[in-house]
């Protein structure tokens, strides 16, 4: 059925097509009804087709490392088809790049890249990195690098963000041939700023460093290619990216690399199904990629669910799901910017383009406080605090936070700036409407009009949560697995008339 449609049904019948999009839930008023889930850069939501197909994989489960029994091999070919799949997904030439999988999204990736690369050159101890990076492609090169170098960004204050390219060019010329590698996010997952990662290759290349991608909030929303052949030498070296970002909730991290590159460097991780052979005294790492680099068990019905994702993708085509993100993205800002009690972060789309990312705060308002009442009011799911980012919204929020009138001597005055000290995200996917954009902006415009009685109503709870001081949802509209796990266990009885 599927592959009978074209692109355009295909995506019509896509969107409305996953796990947990509608589930009801409790507001304020006491109605209830279909949440709006505009956090898919935190994580996105399961595929149904995808996840139908890993049901389907379960039915005739085995581990893969042999093919002997009928689960054993058609587990082993379906492990390959997923590598085969994030390799077509990227415009992969298979005779130049390979792929694999690790950990339970893009952290374990960058951690193994980040030392295996320091290992393999450590006498180029620079790594230069943008301000926007998430912590996940900061942190592991602070760690095994000699000297991590911050690249700025244009614009200041809130709409600071996007690399330029000729001030990336002075620190390339800087560090020359010092430089490692750069580690770039291929969008930003605070404002969805994206990045010109090919150009960024060409610079890279010319001293002899890589460049390391952070795909993960651009894999879902955009068209990439792992090489560009309208420039030269701009073919990116290792793009990391994590399968809970693309509509497959519990698959693993995905790295994609140049073959030559992961053969001249000695395998991370050791363990069963990397090896050749093994002695007492020694052991051979195999020489086929991308065994070597996956030590142990692999997680096989996740790979299967995303490379079923990826399939379906590729059938939509990223550009008509970029075309209509774009749209979805322009109405946005649009009616968000017209609200003078909003402030947007990050530079606008005419500007820069960006991913269905939007941070924002409303005046008077807390960003736990934007969170929980978009919640308990509107049944709108967005995100709030710093994202894994802070020193990219920390520079965003400067001139707020300076013109704060917070006594320092004061009690809990740190805790007073910690809960200012963040912005709310609403977040787009795939399955996101128009109708999704008008909810959040109505949604906004209620809470302004309804400032006081609402600043009245709710008290803070944690570092930056908040409570309704009457509204306590039931407990069964909040998941529980150990009531999940009874109703298993013990299925009501159906009545027979």
């Amino acid at each position: 059925m599927i592959n009978a449609m074209n692109s355009h049904q295909l995506l019509k019948t896509i969107q409305d097509s996953f796990i947990g999009k509608d589930t009801i839930y409790p507001l304020v008023d006491g109605s209830s009804g279909p949440r709006r889930y505009l956090d898919s850069a935190a994580s996105t939501l399961m595929m149904q087709p995808a996840f139908e197909v890993a049901k389907e994989f379960l039915t005739h489960y085995a581990s893969t490392h042999s093919e002997l029994h009928y689960a054993a091999k058609g587990a082993s070919r379906a492990y390959q088809w997923a590598h085969q799949r994030v390799l077509a997904f990227v415009g992969a030439d298979t005779n130049i790049y390979s792929a694999y999988f690790t950990g339970s999204g893009a952290t374990a990736g960058f951690n193994r890249i980040a030392a295996e690369l320091s290992e393999k050159r450590p006498e180029r101890d620079v790594v230069l990195v943008s301000e926007m990076e998430h912590h996940s492609n900061d942190l592991p090169h602070r760690k095994h690098s000699g000297e991590t170098v911050h690249l700025p960004l244009m614009g200041e204050g809130p709409s600071y963000g996007g690399l330029d390219l000729e001030v990336v060019t002075e620190f390339v010329r800087k560090y020359g041939e010092r430089i490692n590698y750069l580690a770039i996010t291929g969008a930003s997952n605070v404002t969805g700023a994206i990045t010109p990662i090919h150009e960024l290759a060409q610079l890279a290349h010319s001293v002899g460093a890589y460049l390391v991608v952070d795909a993960s909030q651009m894999i879902a929303h955009a068209p990439i290619s792992m090489q560009d052949k309208s420039l030269d030498d701009a073919d990116i070296d290792i793009l990391v990216f994590s399968g809970h970002k693309i509509y497959a909730p519990g698959s693993p991290g995905a790295v994609i690399a140049k073959s030559s590159l992961l053969s001249a460097m000695p395998p991370a991780e050791l363990g069963g199904g990397m090896v050749d052979d093994v002695y007492l005294d020694r052991f051979i790492p195999s020489s086929v990629l991308p065994d070597r680099e996956e030590a142990g068990t692999p997680n096989i019905v996740g790979a299967i669910t995303l490379g079923a994702v990826l399939e379906i993708l590729l059938r939509i085509g990223m550009d008509k799901i970029r075309e209509k993100e774009i749209r979805l993205i322009d109405l946005a800002w649009e009616k968000l910017s017209a609200i003078d009690e909003v402030n947007l972060y990050g530079p606008a789309p005419d500007v820069l383009p960006r991913t269905g990312t939007i941070s924002f705060n409303i005046q008077g308002f807390d960003h736990g406080l934007t969170a929980a009442t978009l919640n308990d009011y509107h049944n709108i799911q967005v995100r709030n605090g710093c994202f894994c980012a802070h020193p990219y919204v920390r520079e965003m929020l400067k001139p707020e936070l300076w013109a704060l009138d917070i006594d320092p001597d004061a009690p809990n005055s740190e805790a007073d700036v910690e809960r200012k000290r963040g912005m709310a995200r609403a977040s787009l996917g795939i399955y996101t409407t128009e109708a999704d954009i008008l909810a959040l902006v109505d949604a906004i415009k209620d809470l302004v009009a309804r400032k006081e009685e609402i600043l009245s109503l709710y008290v803070p709870e944690g570092s930056n949560g908040y409570r309704h001081r009457e509204f306590t949802p039931a407990a069964s509209a909040i998941f529980n697995p150990q009531t999940a796990l009874e109703n298993a266990l013990n299925p009501p009885v159906k009545c027979v008339a």
